[in-house]
């Protein structure tokens, strides 16, 4: 009888000891990853992207920046100051007209920035980017819970977790002031509803009214997130489809096989016909009403993406169909986002030794990596508990990828050229590589897998090598910043003993953030270095005639006191024959990233 006792009493015991070590270990994970994403947050300088977070989310606009007319440092840079006065309203209108992103995460910078002081009188970095880290810190212990919801095991969950701590492309993501984190989180959870409704589909039952709700509600913030959120939605519509093709090929084949047995009773009831619909309506309902609320939610931000007049110049990068050698680009630039996702050393350090030595160890890695994580897919397909949540998280990357694709090669918008747009479908990869990585960690020791390494062994290698790739992306030897003002900085200091004159041919608001970029590094070195003299920026306006920006040039150059240096930066429009009367510089100075120049030194 006491031995009974014991035993009863110590379940709730385990039970708790259980929980306490998950606590435990999900706390670890979150940690490491709170940690990595918040070091060296504001040591990167803002590319042009985030200016536009800054900008709007203070409720300013790049208008008022003047064109056409040398400007200095500090008028260039009003846009990033606060303003007392500004308010949503100041976000939301600067916002739809200026850019091409709905309002929800530039209104919750706006409200989180306001906590943070300024920075020499300019908004802080530091504040801004630490939102998205929060974000991204948030998609650990979110992704740990999609997988204990899909796979119901914890070594699954922990597995994804500990991954996601330390995905190379995750603190890539994590430290930029944009919103990709925050429709990460509404990624999490859309895929949460869609795991629910797929068990239903499986046990023939409909979904509960509260998924369902929930479902609409997740899926309308996340399209006021992103609108490229849509890209999920149709991932998981495939999903559905394919799930109601399965079922339906099921239940006709049940459905013909009782025809047969009926032939040989003929007292026994006809067998009605295969119904044409996949799957009845009635217990599909529910889903479909998720697909009309979700539709509609989605139809509300149309009128405003279509009266934006800047969003197509403001996408030109990822527009124009591949030609030649070019429709090849998309796949390696592919192939380079999912490799990512997991590894990544020091491939863009300026050293050629370290580059060479970072790729071939990656290389040897992926060699040695990819057959065990196939073989963890191949093991859960076989197994009846884990084959749907197997078909369905693959289903969605599987989707994502062919639309990716289909964007790319059909419909000419090449999607694969912006890396931070997979976050549509990362954290499916997440899950099934913890999925993956949980069959390799039970593999027993005695058992050897490639190369003589067990499977605890190689889990361990795997997830240091994503922590080292984790530290690349942070110390920037790896997913360096497109733009790299504060070298183009060090350029001028080096080369101009006389004041300097940038200038740029100017379209949309891009421009005067790579413009921004540089005159943020000066003033930021000024500071520093009260001998160093700040330096005049020229904004020539260009529409569909380049001859405008030469003309605000040639102007300019006219009027200004001499000598002074011209530094042509990204200056896509013809050279005014003013430029005739200065010498150009014959040294070659190096390339800087997101900044093609010349110089002229104009001294008479």
């Amino acid at each position: 009888m006491n031995f009974i006792l014991k035993t009863q009493n110590s379940k709730p015991c385990r039970r708790v000891k259980r929980r306490v070590k998950t606590l435990l270990l999900l706390t670890i994970w979150l940690m490491i990853g709170i940690g990595l994403r918040f070091t060296n947050l504001s040591a990167k300088p803002p590319w042009t992207d985030e200016f536009s977070t800054l900008v709007f989310s203070l409720g300013n606009s790049f208008l008022p920046v003047p064109l056409d007319q040398p400007i200095s440092v500090d008028v260039l840079l009003q846009p990033l100051q606060p303003q007392p006065t500004a308010g949503i309203k100041d976000v939301w209108k600067h916002l739809s007209s200026e850019s091409n992103h709905p309002p929800l995460y530039f209104i919750l910078t706006h409200w989180w920035m306001r906590l943070f002081p300024t920075h020499e009188g300019l908004v802080s970095l530091w504040g801004a980017r630490s939102l998205a880290a929060l974000f991204g810190a948030a998609s650990i212990p979110s992704v740990y819970a999609l997988s204990q919801l899909a796979f119901r095991s914890r070594l699954v969950s922990h597995l994804a977790a500990a991954m996601m701590a330390t995905s190379p492309y995750s603190i890539f993501l994590a430290q930029e002031a944009r919103h990709y984190t925050l429709a990460i989180l509404w990624v999490i959870a859309s895929f949460a509803c869609l795991v629910i409704a797929s068990r239903h589909i499986q046990n023939h039952t409909q979904i509960p009214i509260w998924i369902a709700l929930s479902w609409v509600g997740v899926n309308a913030i996340g399209i006021a997130t992103h609108y490229f959120f849509t890209l999920t939605l149709c991932c998981e519509a495939l999903v559905l489809l394919f799930l109601a093709w399965q079922q339906w090929r099921k239940e006709d084949k049940g459905t013909r096989g009782l025809g047969d047995k009926g032939k040989n009773f003929p007292l026994s009831p006809p067998i009605p016909p295969s119904p044409h619909l996949p799957i009845p309506s009635s217990r599909w309902f529910r889903i479909y009403a998720v697909a009309a609320g979700t539709f509609v939610a989605g139809l509300v931000w149309l009128p405003v993406f279509l009266q934006n007049s800047y969003g197509g110049k403001l996408t030109e990068w990822i527009q124009g169909s591949p030609a030649g050698m070019a429709w090849v680009n998309p796949i390696f630039q592919a192939l380079a986002a999912w490799i990512t996702m997991i590894s990544l050393l020091p491939v863009e350090a300026s050293q050629l030794a370290v580059v060479m030595v970072s790729g071939i160890l990656m290389l040897i890695f992926f060699i040695w990596a990819v057959p065990i994580l196939l073989r963890g897919i191949k093991v859960h397909l076989k197994q009846p508990q884990t084959r749907l949540m197997v078909q369905v998280f693959a289903g969605l990357v599987i989707g994502a990828i062919v639309l990716f694709f289909l964007f790319t090669y059909f419909f000419g918008i090449d999607l694969t050229r912006g890396a931070r747009y997979n976050f549509v479908y990362f954290p499916a990869v997440i899950v099934l590589l913890g999925a993956s990585l949980a069959v390799c960690w039970r593999t027993p020791i005695s058992q050897k897998g490639r190369w003589g390494i067990n499977g605890k062994k190689a889990v361990i290698i795997i997830w240091l090598m994503g922590l080292a790739s984790a530290i690349t992306v942070v110390c920037n030897l790896g997913y360096q910043k497109y733009y790299r003002p504060d070298l183009f900085v060090q350029l001028i200091e080096q080369t101009s003993y006389v004041p300097a004159l940038i200038t740029t041919t100017q379209k949309t608001h891009v421009q005067i953030g790579e413009m921004m970029g540089i005159a943020r590094e000066y003033k930021i070195h000024k500071i520093q270095n009260s001998e160093s003299t700040s330096p005049l920026f020229l904004l020539a306006h260009q529409d569909k005639d380049p001859s405008t920006s030469t003309s605000a040039l040639q102007n300019t150059l006219k009027t200004l006191a001499r000598p002074f240096d011209l530094w042509l930066v990204n200056f896509y429009a013809p050279e005014p024959k003013e430029v005739r009367n200065c010498s150009a510089e014959t040294q070659s100075l190096g390339a800087v990233n997101g900044y093609e120049y010349k110089l002229y030194h104009c001294n008479h």
